[in-house]
């Protein structure tokens, strides 16, 4: 009898994260073992930031859409929590699968667990060390709660052991390296073309950290006005309407474009010179593609990347994100960090293995 499993999603990372799994669950190697139902929260639910990743990834339409959309942490979780559970004492899975760090992520973990349904966590193991972050709060938690913990990394393993968390956790590669892999192979975007007469940079900024706080916001904004090449900026819409209320001025050599889908980005990542960015995705990505990253935070989860010299830390400090660009140099190894792009059979594989 194949087992159950209630997948909760509801932004932009988890589309991609749950573009694999969800492909292979689907697949004629898995469709006898394992039944997925998907759940998207609403959590990012316009077409830029929502639908057009369910669109070119081809990820199944989700079972259920709880609409929920922004708010305020507490209300956001909170309501998620009472609909997911509602849908727990509804469908009766045997598992409950999240991915990442959102409020999503630990709404289903919270939900599942009171429920006693087993959690499997999707990148386990992550690690800031900033309390003040709300996807620390929220990575932490759902590891305490979890039954499975897929690990990305060495370290991410390391901070589980470090809190006494040995139990059912598994270093099993990242699985944004799978998708990265898999759709840069039939990925038609072409879209960087377009910025191809002179050599660009990409940037992304839209955490909560940067975008709420006007002062870092026009000192990350000042930083890139120095840089010496033109600046691609999907804009985010949190940083839109900051941008617009700030009434910050953007230079000449940042072009800002709207929010674009996950093979666009792809593309603006592979032809890009350098990436400047506040997400932990593209910090990955930029790995993934061999790219100089100058990450716009004080701190990182993927501490590997900066280690080994592709990833710079120079926060929201003009001086800084101007300086790093002045005197980087390209690294002479990138050796592997996240695995072997078979992270989704790894985890089904452990999954099958341990069936409760």
């Amino acid at each position: 009898m194949r087992k159950r499993i209630l997948t909760v999603i509801g932004a932009r990372p988890q589309f991609i994260k749950a573009a694999v799994l969800s492909r292979l669950i689907r697949s004629s190697n898995w469709e006898g073992v394992f039944e997925e139902i998907l759940v998207h929260t609403g959590q990012h639910y316009d077409n830029n930031m929502s639908n057009v990743f369910f669109e070119e990834m081809e990820i199944p339409t989700p079972d259920y859409n709880l609409r929920i959309g922004s708010g305020g942490h507490g209300k956001m979780t909170g309501e998620m929590l009472i609909k997911i559970e509602e849908l727990i004492n509804q469908l009766k899975p045997d598992y409950l699968l999240v991915y990442g760090d959102t409020n999503s992520t630990l709404a289903g973990a919270l939900a599942s667990s009171k429920l006693h349904i087993p959690v499997i966590h999707i990148e386990a193991g992550l690690r800031s060390f900033n309390m003040k972050m709300p996807e620390e709060q929220n990575r932490i938690l759902t590891d305490r709660l979890s039954t499975f913990l897929f690990a990305p990394t060495e370290d991410a393993v390391l901070n589980l052991a470090n809190e006494g968390i040995n139990k059912g956790v598994y270093m099993v590669g990242d699985i944004m390296y799978d998708a990265s892999l898999f759709y840069r192979k039939i990925n038609k975007s072409g879209f960087g073309n377009r910025f191809k007469n002179s050599k660009f940079s990409l940037a992304t900024i839209h955490r909560a950290e940067n975008t709420d706080n006007p002062d870092r916001l026009k000192e990350i904004f000042k930083g890139l006005s120095q840089i010496s090449m033109n600046i691609i900026l999907p804009l985010h819409p949190r940083t839109k309407y900051k941008l617009n209320t700030l009434d910050i001025r953007i230079s000449e050599n940042i072009k800002i474009i709207e929010p674009i889908g996950y093979f666009d980005m792809l593309d603006l990542e592979e032809n890009a010179e350098y990436i400047f960015t506040d997400s932990g995705g593209v910090q990955k990505e930029a790995y993934f593609f061999k790219k100089p990253c100058f990450t716009l935070r004080d701190e990182t989860e993927w501490v590997e990347t900066v280690s080994v010299g592709w990833n710079t830390l120079v926060g929201a400090n003009s001086e800084r994100i101007f300086a790093s660009f002045q005197q980087y140099e390209h690294p002479e190894e990138h050796p592997n960090l996240f695995g072997s792009g078979n992270t989704g059979e790894l985890i089904l594989e452990i999954l099958k293995s341990q069936l409760l």
